[in-house]
């Protein structure tokens, strides 16, 4: 069959939901089986999210090819439990930079280069890209930002441009808007909606579909005044209230028809039936009432939580696996090097160093592994939380207080972390770390084999600093376990404390390959760990995707 295209666009406000709207519907079409692959367009000039701060983007989500993209991508992946690829991210950044090359090598014969049509030229072609690098038999495309938006303009443009391309019958188009309340009169309003679809219908596209977030319920009436001013179906308007948790989203679509929907304006049946019962128990786990336990998690952009989506959405799916309920302490680690805060992360069952960047912070953060090596609490490190571990267990095990990563201290005299040699020359910062999906052996006996089940797994890694193998020996020696190794023996992959309960560090991030129908093995394994230090009893769930796909991690 032909490749058939969702287009997602956004009204009124940003942050709308559409990533979830788009996550949601392709699990609903994976479900009727098709194969579904989705991919954002970010308006942005960058080239990826790479050199962005957090507190521009939230976090950076690492492919298995080693691109670095939109969270959005994240929720894509855990929604559907797919994997996705470099050309399911496109920004503005991207297709300039590929449209200038091909000018300055001559390749447009001297032409006058324009948005139209060399840009949305660009763009499409990307679009095509993913079906034939995927495999994929629907691919839903989200546009970031809002209708209105100048950035945005030639991407709507193009999405204009393929319905002609491609048949109306291969394409829908999805407008994802908000509905205001106004407190005043107590009722929502409609108008922004309708002005933000006149404004798509001015480009040329006219949605086929509506999705009206709120905060309050969408009464009859409403949907009949959407229907009716933006010319959209009835059945075609889609209320959608804030869920009570992100996954109940697509239980809130399927009962709303949208799957059946899609499937007739594409003109396509269903391969199978829907089978929602696992994806209900996991709902139903989320509502349930269940013990508390407390995880401090350690960084210094932790006003903005998006910042760590990813390690965030990995701790809520080993708490719902083992039957309990995390509450994420967040600790600035600025406030730690002040001596703030320090009791509350003595109190809690956990602690979590997350992966980061930069010096600010970083005694703070080593304070927070201190403690936990001190007082037996379990750690888990990802990434930067994995090397300071290692600074931690240099400066008050072996006794060496001047002991850091040249990433902090280019003149140290015990670099136990260390650029890799393959970094020592790279000027440009964009792309250029040790990026992507590498294999790690682990060793019998250690803690993170046990969480693993196996001897080989691969995970998705994003840094440019390594352990420095000169020190390997010593740390040994004193009761570091190096418990994952690169399968040709050069670099550490996971260390662990062998006098410690559960202290364990991964130079990767494991946070990204987890999934709310199965967790991550060594996210499972720390929240274990926490709940026998709080004396919490754990009542581990397990649904059928989970005994099928439990060892999925290579």
């Amino acid at each position: 069959m032909p490749t058939k295209y969702i287009f997602y666009t956004g009204g009124v406000v940003s942050s709308v939901g559409k990533g979830v709207t788009a996550a949601a519907t392709g699990r609903l079409l994976k479900e009727r089986g098709f194969a579904v692959a989705v991919q954002k367009l970010d308006p942005y000039i960058n080239v990826d999210p790479g050199t962005m701060s957090p507190y521009q983007h939230g976090e950076v989500y690492v492919l298995d090819d080693g691109a670095e993209t939109d969270l959005d991508l994240g929720h894509y992946e855990r929604f559907i439990d797919i994997r996705l690829n470099r050309v399911c991210n496109m920004t503005t950044g991207q297709i300039y930079a590929e449209v200038i090359s091909k000018e300055r090598r001559g390749d447009y014969l001297g032409g006058t280069i324009q948005v139209i049509p060399h840009i949305t030229n660009e763009i499409k072609r990307r679009i095509g890209m993913v079906s034939k690098t995927t495999g994929a038999e629907i691919v839903l495309v989200e546009v970031g930002g809002t209708v209105g938006d100048i950035e945005s303009q030639p991407f709507l443009e193009a999405l204009r441009q393929l319905r002609r391309d491609v048949g109306r019958e291969n394409t829908l188009y999805i407008h994802v808007t908000w509905l205001p309340y106004i407190g005043a009169t107590g009722e929502l309003k409609t108008k922004p909606t309708q002005h933000s679809v006149a404004q798509l219908r001015a480009i040329g596209i006219t949605p086929d579909m509506i999705v009206a977030r709120s905060d309050y319920p969408v009464n009859r009436e409403i949907i009949e005044k959407i229907a009716q001013f933006c010319d959209v179906e009835k059945r075609a308007v889609i209320p959608m209230t804030t869920a009570s948790t992100l996954y109940e989203v697509p239980l809130l679509l399927e009962q709303a028809g949208v799957g059946e929907i899609i499937l007739e304006k594409l003109g396509l049946k269903a391969r199978r039936t829907p089978d929602w019962k696992d994806w209900q128990r996991l709902v139903d786990q989320v509502h349930k009432p269940k013990p508390k336990i407390k995880i401090a998690l350690i960084g210094k952009y932790v006003e903005l939580h998006d910042a760590y989506m990813s390690v965030r959405e990995a701790l809520y799916h080993a708490a719902l696996h083992l039957g309990v309920e995390v509450e994420i302490i967040w600790v600035h680690s600025v406030d730690l090097e002040k001596g703030k805060n320090l009791d509350e992360i003595r109190n809690a069952a956990g602690i979590l160093i997350p992966g980061g960047f930069g010096s600010r912070g970083i005694e703070g953060k080593i304070a927070a592994v201190r403690l936990a090596r001190t007082e037996k609490i379990p750690f888990l490190g990802l990434c930067l939380g994995m090397q300071l571990m290692c600074v931690e267990f240099a400066r008050h095990i072996l006794q060496d207080e001047r002991a850091n990563s040249t990433e902090f201290d280019r003149t140290t005299p015990h670099p136990v972390i260390d650029l890799m040699p393959d970094q020592q020359h790279i000027s440009e910062m964009g792309g250029t770390m040790r990026l992507g999906l590498y294999p790690c052996q682990l060793q019998p006996g250690s803690i993170a084999f046990r969480a693993y089940q196996q001897e080989l797994v691969e995970e998705r890694h994003r840094h440019r600093f390594e352990f420095n193998n000169a020190y390997r020996q010593i740390f040994e020696q004193n009761g570091m376990r190096f418990s994952g190794i690169s399968p040709n023996g050069l670099l550490v992959e996971i260390c662990e404390l062998t006098d410690h309960p559960f202290m364990v560090g991964t130079q990767f991030h494991p946070e990204f390959l987890s999934r709310p129908n199965r967790p991550h093995p060594l996210f499972i394994a720390f929240i274990q760990a926490a709940c026998e230090h709080a004396g919490v009893k754990v009542q581990p769930f397990t649904n059928s995707t989970e005994k099928k796909q439990k060892l999925d991690y290579t």
